[in-house]
C-alpha cells in the first residue's frame, strides 16, 4: 500500500512540474512576443534622454504661440520641443561621428536625404564637424487640426562649430541662423519634415540695452555714481576650506568672520561657486539658499561680493556649453538685484587649463558665457580671475575690469602692473596675492609669520602708492586642505595652509596690521 502510495505522489509531482515549466516557456514566449510587437522606445535605443539632460540643454523660449489651427497644448507642445531638440542632438552626433545612427527616427525620408548626403561627402574628405546649438526663439505659425502637423519659425538660433580635416581644426564658426520648420507626428515621435535656412535679413537680432548699477569709466569703477576702490579678501570659513556652501555651512560663523572683515575696513570679499557642488545645470535650491544667506549678511554689513562662478570646472567642450550656460543663467538670474554683488568672476584661473584643455577652447568658452551672463543681469560687472597679469589682456575687450593673480616677487609687482595698466586700457584689479608663513618641517628655508608681516606692508605700500584695486588671500589659515586642491603630499598641502591674516585658532598674525592701507 505504502508502495502505491509512492508512485502516485511521484506521478503528481511529475504532472504538475511539466504543468509549470510549460506556463513558464508560455510566459517567457509572450512577453518576447509583446517586446518584438511594441519595439523599443528610440529615446531608450539612442538613450537620447539621458544624453540631452547630460550634455544638451539650450536656451529655448517660444516667442509665440498664436496660429490658424487648433490650439496647441501645453503637453503637445512640450513634445514638440523635446523631439525637435533630439533632431539636433542626433544630427550633431551624426556630423562628429560620420555616422547615420538615429537620423531616421527623427527626421523623415525627404528630410534626411540632404543629411546623408553631407555625411557621405564629409567622411569621405575626412572631415568631422563638432557642434552645437545655444539659442532657440521658435514661434510657432501653424498647428494642423488633426494635430498631426506643425510648422514654426525657430528664430536667431545660435550655433557654434568647429571642423577637423584628419583630426586637424581648420575652422571654427559661429553663426546666427533662422530657420523655417515643419514637423510630422507619426507612430508617436514628431519627426522633422522640413527644415530650411531663412537669409539673416528676414529675422534681426533685437537689441535690448539696459543701463548696470555698477559702471566702468575709463579705468574707475562706481558705484551709485561714486569711484569705489575695492580693497577686499578672498574668504573660506576656517574650518570650510574650498567648501563655503557645504555641510559645515554656519550663518554665526560666517557673521562672525564678515565682522571681522568689515572692522579691518575692508569693503569687499571673492567667493567661489564650485560648478559640481552646486548640481552643474540642476543647481540645487539648498545651496542658492546658503549663498542667499552668505549674500544678505553682506549686504548687511555693506560688503560687495565678486561671485566666482565655475570654480572646479575644466570640460570646456563644445557638447557641455549648454550645461554650463543654465548653471550660469540660473545662478545669475536668480541674484541679479542683489545688492551686495559688484561682479560675477567667470572662472578661477582658467590659464591653467591651456596646455591640457587647449587654449582655443579654454577662450572659446569664456566668451560665449559672457553674453549669457550679461542676458541674465545687466546689474553687475564681469570679470576673469587669471592666474597671472600676462594672461590677464585675453578677453580684455568683454570684460568690464582686468582681474590678475600675483604671486611672483614684490619686486617684479610695479613693473608687472603697469605693463598690464597699459596694455588693456581698462580698470584693473589685484585679485589674488600673498605670501605663506610656511617656514617648519616641510619648509625650513620657508617664510616665518613676520616675514609674512613684512611682505604685506610692502604690497600695501604699493598699493597706496598708486591706490589701487586689490582682494588679498585667504583671511584664515586652515587646519586643513582638500587633495583636489593641492595634492596629496604634505609639503604642498602645509604652504597652501598658511597665507592667513589670522591663524587656525583665530589669533591675529603679524600681517594683520597690513592688511589694507588708509
Amino acid at each position: 500500500m505504502s508502495l502505491i502510495n509512492n508512485k502516485i505522489s511521484i506521478r503528481v509531482v511529475l504532472i504538475v512540474t511539466f504543468i509549470a515549466v510549460n506556463l513558464l516557456v508560455i510566459m517567457g514566449i509572450n512577453s518576447v512576443l509583446t517586446y518584438m510587437n511594441s519595439g523599443a522606445s528610440r529615446t531608450s535605443m539612442l538613450h537620447l534622454d539621458k544624453e540631452t539632460i547630460n550634455t544638451y540643454l539650450p536656451n529655448v523660449k517660444w516667442e509665440s504661440l498664436e496660429n490658424p489651427g487648433r490650439i496647441m497644448e501645453p503637453n503637445t507642445l512640450k513634445t514638440i520641443e523635446k523631439h525637435y531638440l533630439f533632431s539636433w542632438v542626433v544630427k550633431n552626433k551624426s556630423l562628429e561621428d560620420n555616422r547615420n545612427e538615429g537620423i531616421e527616427d527623427y527626421y523623415t525620408q525627404n528630410a534626411r536625404t540632404n543629411l546623408y548626403r553631407t555625411i557621405g561627402e564629409n567622411s569621405k574628405k575626412n572631415l568631422t564637424i563638432e557642434s552645437t546649438t545655444l539659442e532657440h526663439h521658435p514661434s510657432l505659425e501653424f498647428y494642423s487640426a488633426d494635430g498631426q502637423l506643425v510648422v514654426f519659425t525657430d528664430r536667431n538660433v545660435v550655433e557654434f562649430q568647429k571642423i577637423f580635416q584628419s583630426e586637424k581644426l581648420i575652422a571654427t564658426i559661429q553663426d546666427t541662423a533662422s530657420y523655417k520648420v515643419m514637423m510630422l507626428l507619426e507612430d508617436g515621435f514628431w519627426r522633422v519634415r522640413h527644415i530650411q535656412k531663412m537669409k539673416p535679413s528676414d529675422f534681426p537680432i533685437d537689441t535690448v540695452v539696459t543701463a548696470p548699477v555698477f559702471k566702468v569709466s575709463g579705468k574707475k569703477i562706481y558705484k551709485n555714481d561714486r569711484e569705489f576702490v575695492m580693497k577686499g579678501i578672498n574668504y573660506y570659513p576656517k574650518n570650510s576650506a574650498w567648501d563655503t556652501f557645504g555641510k559645515a555651512f554656519n550663518k554665526d560663523t560666517i557673521g562672525r568672520d564678515l565682522d571681522i572683515i568689515k572692522s579691518a575696513k575692508l569693503n569687499t570679499i571673492r567667493i567661489f561657486v564650485q560648478y559640481e557642488d552646486f548640481g552643474k545645470a540642476d543647481v540645487k535650491q539648498e545651496k542658492l539658499d546658503k549663498l542667499k544667506n552668505l549674500l544678505d549678511m553682506a549686504a548687511s554689513r555693506e560688503l560687495a561680493v565678486i561671485v566666482t562662478l565655475f570654480d572646479f570646472y575644466s570640460d570646456y567642450s563644445i557638447a557641455d556649453w549648454t550645461l554650463t550656460h543654465r548653471h550660469a543663467e540660473k545662478i545669475v538670474s536668480t541674484f541679479k538685484d542683489h545688492k551686495a554683488i559688484i561682479a560675477w568672476d567667470l572662472k578661477n584661473e582658467p590659464n591653467l587649463d591651456f596646455e591640457k584643455r587647449n587654449q582655443s577652447n579654454v577662450l572659446e568658452w569664456l566668451e560665449h558665457l559672457i553674453p549669457v551672463i550679461r542676458q541674465s543681469d545687466p546689474n553687475h560687472l564681469i570679470t576673469v580671475g587669471w592666474s597671472n597679469s600676462a594672461a590677464a589682456v585675453q578677453l580684455k575687450d568683454k570684460v568690464d575690469f582686468v582681474s590678475y593673480h600675483f604671486y611672483n616677487a614684490i619686486d617684479d609687482f610695479e613693473k608687472e602692473h603697469d605693463s598690464l595698466e597699459k596694455a588693456v586700457n581698462k580698470p584693473v584689479v589685484i585679485q589674488e596675492f600673498g605670501l605663506p608663513s610656511d617656514n617648519g618641517i616641510w619648509h625650513w628655508s620657508g617664510h616665518s609669520e613676520k616675514d609674512q608681516g613684512v611682505y604685506h606692508e610692502k604690497m600695501q605700500a604699493q598699493f597706496k602708492k598708486n591706490h589701487l584695486a586689490f582682494l588679498s588671500w585667504t583671511l584664515y589659515d586652515f587646519p586643513s586642505i582638500p587633495n583636489q586642491v593641492a595634492g596629496k603630499w604634505p609639503w604642498v598641502k602645509s604652504k597652501q595652509k598658511s597665507f592667513g591674516f589670522l591663524n587656525s585658532k583665530g589669533k591675529k598674525k603679524p600681517s594683520f596690521s597690513h592688511i589694507t592701507y588708509e
